[in-house]
């Protein structure tokens, strides 16, 4: 099939429970950290996918409990339309192909993901961050879990 593994429907795809390993690396100061958790897509009232994820994030030597939840939209075409909790725009996601690129522009930062889908059991984001204050790339790595 190829390099990437296409995804004709990204919520059906979603859906479950996954476990997930980031690495968050200081591109500037050298430092590296790393989450390990579960991310749950679960349904939404309305449709759509709630995303909650939650672990422990280490950095520096300091590990602490860490989460976030973000809201997956139906796009068109099998797409997402991916929020934040409150509701504001995050980036669309499209993994027709397998493959996609998304941006975020943040205050002065522009966040660049790269999702790359390996089977039915494995994705991958690539998050590369550049600012004035910030220079980080955060790859977190996805495994279905049952």
């Amino acid at each position: 099939m190829g390099e990437f593994w296409p995804v004709p429907e990204v919520l059906t795809y979603l859906g479950g429970r996954w476990l997930a390993e980031r690495t968050v690396r200081d591109l500037a100061g050298g430092d590296e950290g790393r989450f390990t958790g579960t991310v749950v897509f679960g349904p939404m009232e309305g449709g759509g996918l709630l995303h909650e994820e939650s672990g422990d994030f280490t950095w520096r030597g300091v590990t602490r409990p860490a989460g976030r939840t973000l809201r997956f939209l139906p796009g068109p075409g099998g797409t997402a339309d991916v929020r934040f909790a409150d509701g504001r725009p995050f980036h669309g996601l499209d993994l027709t192909t397998g493959r996609y690129i998304a941006g975020h522009p943040c205050a002065a930062d522009l966040y660049r993901g790269e999702f790359t889908v390996r089977d039915a059991d494995h994705w991958q984001s690539v998050w590369r961050v550049r600012g004035p204050a910030k220079d980080l790339e955060l790859t977190t790595g996805y495994a279905r879990v049952g």
